[in-house]
């Protein structure tokens, strides 16, 4: 179901605008370039439409929000709607600030995006108003468990309806959606967390994902889930006794870029909901 997803990837090598944060810029990068992506980041308002036109798809992250940039991803975000190009939302830390919180409905209202890649507390705020928040990651009454898992899922595909986007939530389960098909996946490990920007990183691979697959939205963000929580779980196991999450992002940059369309497709663990 996915092998095609990373082979479009690979042999169309798309360029993706991230205006993300700097915590993980740097990282957000060489992952884009790991499975053979384009990076470029330009967050400046006189650059950033101009620069969106030149690429195949855009992702938006709140990471390290400031007032500056809000224009540049108003700016970028029209153009690529304006292009037909995917856009992705990543709303870190939705509800942690009203400032934070007031930018993502914003930029929900004004650009169209294809996918918004979050966290359930953060979605949750999106859609009405309320969070469990610590920080920028998920309340501990937000993790999405199998005792939960169908309630998740409603609340995701109504999100998803209502904003007409695939809506990717990710967490110690994932649900990936276009209102009307769910996709649960289980793919990645809780080490994940402990490494800063693996979920800033999935929502620049699913731009990429997104940008190789026009026409299948779903299943290309499905696909870059699945890819980033395999790449997870494959760079643990080459953990020793001296490694720690250093390594492991390390490894998880090193796994992907020796992921195979088959080793993919062999290794993603989903099922429809």
């Amino acid at each position: 179901m996915f092998k095609e997803m990373l082979e479009a990837v690979r042999q169309q090598r798309p360029l993706i605008h991230n205006i993300t944060n700097y915590v993980t810029a740097n990282d957000c990068a060489n992952l884009l370039l790991a499975c053979g992506a384009s990076p470029i980041m330009a967050d400046d308002p006189e650059e950033a439409a101009e620069i969106t036109a030149l690429c195949a798809g855009l992702c938006i992250n709140l990471g390290t929000l400031n007032h500056s940039t809000v224009p540049a991803m108003l700016a970028a975000g029209k153009r690529a709607g304006e292009l037909g190009r995917p856009a992705v939302l990543d709303p870190v830390g939705a509800g942690a600030s009203r400032l934070r919180t007031e930018t993502a409905l914003r930029l929900l209202r004004e650009v169209p995006f294809t996918a918004v890649r979050c966290n359930l507390s953060e979605l949750k705020t999106l859609a009405y108003g309320s969070t469990t928040a610590k920080g920028v990651d998920a309340g501990e009454a937000d993790r999405i468990t199998e005792e939960n898992l169908a309630h998740a899922a409603a609340l995701v595909k109504d999100f998803s309806r209502r904003h007409r986007v695939i809506a990717a939530v990710t967490g110690p389960i994932d649900i990936v959606t276009d209102g009307e098909r769910a996709l649960c996946i289980r793919n990645g490990i809780p080490m994940m967390s402990a490494v800063t920007g693996t979920g800033c990183q999935l929502s620049s691979l699913t731009a990429a994902f997104l940008a190789a697959n026009p026409g299948q939205p779903l299943k290309a963000a499905a696909a870059a889930v699945c890819a980033m929580g395999l790449c997870g779980e494959t760079a643990c196991r080459r953990l020793t006794g001296q490694d720690g999450n250093a390594s492991f992002r390390s490894y998880i940059i090193d796994t992907l870029y020796h992921l195979t369309p088959d080793g993919l497709e062999k290794g993603a663990n989903y099922e429809v909901l």
